[in-house]
């Protein structure tokens, strides 16, 4: 074996990296960094991670990549496996309860499917999973292939905040091909499609050597605490050579689509109409939030806002306004299925006296990024897609066809 490992070098697992250069920018503690901006910080919720430290006896921190409120992500290097993989190293799971368990069992029902649907490409995969105690606590670590930046990432760098519909359509492609896989062979619902849960697949490895070069000669700055632990800042992978595919990421709020659905979902602003009026929902929530996130990243704006005037927050009454404005009156049918419809309703259907519906605009009157038979076709598709009747709108698999995205490929 030993004399196998010599002829055939890619074998031999890596060896650990030495990373002992102590020359750090050192951030004063009274400075908040990163995760510490979150109101309900508190350090001990987080795992201790210190780079070059080995996780499982297999994955070695190189560096970190980000930071939410429920987790920190790290590049690391699969030291048996010779790869490089992305870490996401939850707060304590006390802290969590069970958005952790539902996310990891979403990935196994994700890989438990046998298919040969393109969709399942366009898919976060997930490598390996993991528990590992902590100081305070238990954590959970999903291991993931390393991804590029997000689709709202690279909207913030075009200074219009517009996206081409070169990149929509490509972007829109992959999110249906993704949701048909999940509708149909998973029989899940994602329920929070966002630009930052899409992201850019990377086809140069360099990337990951150059992120290990620039922690060795310019470590990355830290503020280090009493108790031994270091908050790091996070460090960008270069921009790659290629750039591979959208991928669908986050099943942290997915739910299984086979039983019947009445809970609050979704981000507030792409929230489908029956979500908002407490009615049944099922598979077709995804196709609505899609067309809003959609637009928002093509129009640099979004479709609505569910602002109220008044309270300068978030309303459901607001937001069902404004979908009327655009389509018109529900069906009767959709107010009568709704637990909350009372909260926007009078008997005669119309929203109530105290919420002025704003001018109707259409579709058409709101584009502004295209022209002529292009514009035509792009509106025939968001229409497929914005109906108050779940039944009326399109499948993914039919929209993954729809005539403007083939425009584009």
């Amino acid at each position: 074996m030993a004399s196998l490992f010599r002829l055939l070098p890619w074998l031999r697992p890596w060896k650990p990296l030495a990373f002992t250069n102590t020359d750090f920018p050192r951030i004063a503690p009274n400075v908040k960094i990163e995760e510490e901006h979150f109101p309900d910080y508190m350090a001990s919720r987080y795992y201790p991670v210190q780079i070059g430290q080995v996780l499982q006896d297999r994955y070695q921190i190189v560096g970190k990549l980000g930071f939410g409120a429920y987790s920190t992500v790290w590049l690391a290097r699969d030291l048996p496996g010779r790869q490089h993989v992305a870490l996401k190293l939850f707060i304590t799971a006390e802290s969590i309860g069970e958005h952790l368990d539902n996310e990891l069992g979403m990935y196994r029902r994700i890989a438990q499917t046998k298919s040969s649907h393109p969709g399942r490409r366009s898919i976060r995969q997930l490598l390996d999973s993991f528990d590992i105690d902590g100081p305070d606590g238990s954590h959970r670590c999903l291991v993931h292939p390393p991804l590029w930046d997000s689709v709202d990432t690279l909207l913030h760098r075009n200074p219009i905040r517009r996206l081409p519909p070169q990149i929509i359509s490509v972007v829109l492609n992959h999110v249906l091909l993704a949701l048909d896989f999940l509708h149909t062979e998973c029989q899940m619902i994602h329920t929070d499609i966002k630009a930052d849960n899409i992201m850019l697949a990377i086809g140069d490895d360099s990337v990951f050597t150059a992120f290990e070069e620039d922690e060795f000669n310019d470590p990355s700055p830290r503020k280090v605490l009493d108790d031994g632990r270091s908050i790091y800042l996070s460090r960008q992978l270069r921009m790659p050579k290629y750039l591979g595919a959208p991928v669908l990421c986050d099943f942290g709020s997915a739910v299984l689509g086979d039983v019947e659905h009445r809970e609050d979902v979704q981000p507030d602003i792409y929230r489908a109409p029956e979500v908002i009026l407490g009615a049944s929902w099922s598979y077709p929530i995804d196709i609505w939030n899609v067309a809003c996130m959609v637009w928002t990243n093509f129009e640099g704006g979004g479709l609505f806002s569910g602002l109220d005037p008044e309270e300068q927050r978030y309303c459901g009454r607001t937001h069902i306004a404004e979908i009327m404005a655009l389509l018109g009156p529900p069906p009767a049918e959709h107010v009568r299925d709704g637990r909350e419809s009372h909260r926007f309703f009078m008997e005669s259907s119309d929203v109530q006296k105290d919420i002025a519906l704003p001018a109707p605009k259409s579709l058409q009157e709101r584009e502004i990024s295209l022209e002529g038979e292009d514009q035509r076709k792009f509106l025939a598709m968001m229409d497929r897609m914005l109906q108050w009747d779940p039944a009326k709108r399109a499948s993914a698999k039919e929209l993954a066809e729809d005539d403007w995205i083939k425009l584009y490929r």
